[in-house]
């Protein structure tokens, strides 16, 4: 079963290694607290993979010394190179006010796959088995690797995989917020002492990381923030 559905400030705190993926957005900033409010000495992944939005890589080295990361590191791997996503390929427009439907342009192609293998080779030599990643399935935007299905099939997946797994150790992808609303993660994050103003959510944010106000992202954020009663502090263009 998926870890996390129901979050509790009672869980037991560890003294633990964790890997965090932190794109330094909204969400995955979030995450990164409940790992440091568990206990956890968290380890800091960012992914460049070729988004346009390269801005969020700055908000995550900020957000990882704002947070306490013990370490952070920036990995690459080039997504790009194959195209088939807005965020990716220059040449396919990001969608702006976007009513809800089909998977949209933004999906990228196997991100979360690629991000949580990453992750899950960097646990092993942290010898962890915890994995943080800040994927929702509530306001999520249709992107398949955001639901609980893709967790629990990518946790059964690393316990076979790994020696780790194999020698009986346990291994688990912790996805904290996958079934609370943006509201609810906003105020989550917001008592855990998290600067939402150091984090960057657009899909064509400019070089500053002031967002454009109107893509699925920014939608889902300035919402997040009118439905949680919380002052919005993004940076519009």
């Amino acid at each position: 079963m998926i870890s996390d559905r129901s979050f509790s400030f009672s869980a037991m705190l560890s003294s633990q290694p964790a890997v965090v993926l932190l794109s330094g957005g909204l969400d995955s900033a979030t995450c990164l607290a409940i790992a440091r409010d568990r206990g956890f000495d968290a380890y800091a992944l960012s992914v460049a993979y070729g988004q346009r939005h390269a801005a969020e890589l700055s908000a995550a080295r900020r957000v990882a010394l704002a947070l306490g990361a013990r370490e952070h590191r920036l990995a690459h791997v080039e997504l790009g190179q194959f195209g088939g996503s807005a965020l990716t390929d220059a040449n396919i427009a990001v969608p702006e006010d976007r009513e809800s439907g089909d998977i949209p342009v933004t999906y990228v192609p196997a991100r979360n796959t690629v991000m949580l293998s990453m992750a899950l080779a960097w646990a092993e030599v942290l010898g962890t088995g915890d994995i943080f990643i800040g994927v929702n399935a509530v306001d999520y935007s249709g992107y398949p690797d955001c639901r609980p299905e893709f967790i629990d099939a990518f946790q059964t997946m690393a316990r076979l995989a790994t020696k780790a797994g194999v020698e009986g150790r346990p291994l688990t992808i912790h996805a904290p917020l996958i079934e609370l609303s943006k509201a609810e993660i906003i105020r989550l994050g917001a008592g855990l002492g998290v600067d939402y103003g150091l984090t960057v959510s657009c899909y064509q944010a400019d070089e500053r990381g002031r967002a454009c106000g109107h893509c699925d992202a920014c939608r889902l954020r300035r919402g997040g923030f009118a439905a949680a009663g919380i002052p919005d502090p993004t940076a519009y263009c």
